[in-house]
């Protein structure tokens, strides 16, 4: 059994963090180094880690100054020793058998990712994500994931997050692929394709969803900050150039940087902020052609509340 690094970065999750580590540490694949990075959390979490690095000898622990998600995981990446690499977010759980079943299926078709499906949980339930399109249970091009990870209104179980994933660490170790420290949210926007970019890069799909992914109520993803959201524009700008440089289509990615242009202007105008609105509603517009040319007809009220987001004026 290979060795398997998984990166789990914290901050000021106290209350989920247990629940976590208990799910990691016990995995039916047992061969696991765990990389726990304390991103400078200032309640428990560190008691809590230290109590299970005492406890299981597996686990790793780094201390550090808060610099943000993406800091920690690049924390982790510096550190890891083993074959392959999953990350898990510390307000998240995972399956028993998640990291078993991924490594077999890449053994398998010899590929160097796997995905997964996954849930997305609250306290009270956990309801799978769904795909609109079958994906292949084969091997699939750079291209193939390229497509799947920006058409999320399809695609919505394969996602271009990374915690439903497993990584050969050849893409870390050999490609030198890391996270961008500058960008605090949507940094997976970035990464993902990086990844995907990589010689030769391959993946399979399991449509067993085998990750939890937690949705808190205080979680930076659902907060009414705007200021922090266009960190996934900026995101999605970097990506598309990349893109159209290597000669992949960038339709999808622009396609979506509009849709997430809408829910920055929408969340704007609830809270009456005119200037990050203002900033939107010209985002929205720089790739509208293409939300309105690939917008699936199922989704005709998304279409709609973008036409009115832009045609909107302030009184």
């Amino acid at each position: 059994m290979e060795k398997i690094s998984v990166i789990i970065p914290v901050y000021n999750v106290a209350h989920y963090l247990s629940r976590c580590l208990d799910s990691v540490i016990n995995q039916t694949y047992c061969n696991l180094e765990i990389l726990v990075i304390d991103d400078g959390s200032t309640d428990n979490s560190a008691t809590i880690i230290s109590q299970y690095a005492h406890k299981d000898t597996r686990i790793r622990t780094f201390n550090k100054t808060n610099g943000g998600l993406s800091s920690a995981r690049n924390v982790g990446l510096q550190n890891i020793t083993g074959q392959y690499v999953g990350f898990v977010d510390s307000d998240d759980w995972i399956e028993p058998r998640m990291y078993e079943i991924l490594y077999n299926r890449i053994k398998d078709k010899n590929t160097q990712i796997a995905i997964s499906g996954f849930y997305t949980s609250t306290d009270d339930s956990s309801f799978p994500r769904i795909n609109k399109s079958q994906i292949p249970d084969d091997i699939l091009s750079a291209k193939d994931m390229m497509e799947y990870i920006f058409r999320l209104d399809i695609y919505n179980a394969f996602h271009i997050v990374v915690w439903n994933k497993l990584y050969n660490a050849d893409v870390f170790n050999k490609h030198g692929c890391t996270f961008n420290e500058n960008i605090k949210f949507s940094e997976d926007v970035i990464f993902t394709p990086n990844v995907l970019f990589t010689k030769n890069c391959t993946g399979t799909y399991i449509h067993t969803p085998l990750y939890h992914y937690y949705q808190r109520s205080n979680s930076l993803m659902r907060s009414k900050s705007v200021k922090n959201k266009f960190d996934a524009l900026q995101a999605f700008d970097i990506t598309i150039s990349q893109l159209n440089e290597k000669g992949y289509n960038s339709c999808y990615a622009k396609k979506e940087h509009c849709f997430q242009a809408s829910l920055i202007a929408s969340l704007a105008l609830e809270i009456g902020d005119l200037e990050s609105f203002i900033k939107a509603q010209k985002a929205m517009k720089k790739y509208f052609q293409e939300y309105e040319n690939y917008t699936l007809n199922d989704y005709p009220e998304r279409l709609d509340n973008i036409v009115k987001l832009i045609n909107h004026k302030f009184i």
